[in-house]
C-alpha cells in the first residue's frame, strides 16, 4: 500500500471538467464557474488544485497575460491561463456543460 495522499482529487477533477468545456481560463474565471456548480470552495485551494495538476499533467498553462489596471497590490495583474493536459481524463459532466452553454448564449 502506498504512503501518503491520494493524488486523485475531487475538486481537481471538477476543474479538468470547467476546462473540458470551457477550453481555457485563468484561475478566477475557473472558480466564478466552480463556485456557481459546485459546493463552496475557496479560491486558494482552486489555484492549489492548478499548480498540482500542471505538476501531474492534468493542465498546461497556456498563455501569461499581464494586464494594467488600478488593483489594490499595484498597477499590474498577471493572468496565467491553463487548458487541460495530456493526463486530463474528463467524463463530460452535464451541470458543467449546461451552465457553460447557458453562459455563452447571454
Amino acid at each position: 500500500m502506498k504512503k501518503g495522499r491520494p493524488i486523485k482529487s475531487e475538486i481537481r477533477q471538477n476543474v479538468v471538467e470547467i476546462l473540458h468545456f470551457v477550453k481555457k481560463a485563468y484561475g478566477y474565471e475557473i472558480y466564478k464557474v466552480y463556485t456557481a456548480i459546485f459546493p463552496k470552495v475557496t479560491l486558494r485551494s482552486i489555484y492549489y488544485h492548478l499548480k498540482k495538476g500542471t505538476d501531474l499533467g492534468e493542465f498546461v498553462v497556456n498563455k501569461v497575460e499581464k494586464e494594467k489596471g488600478d488593483y489594490s497590490w499595484g498597477g499590474e495583474a498577471e493572468k496565467i491561463y491553463y487548458a487541460l493536459g495530456p493526463n486530463a481524463k474528463p467524463t463530460g459532466n452535464d451541470r458543467v456543460k449546461e451552465y457553460v452553454e447557458s453562459k455563452q448564449k447571454q
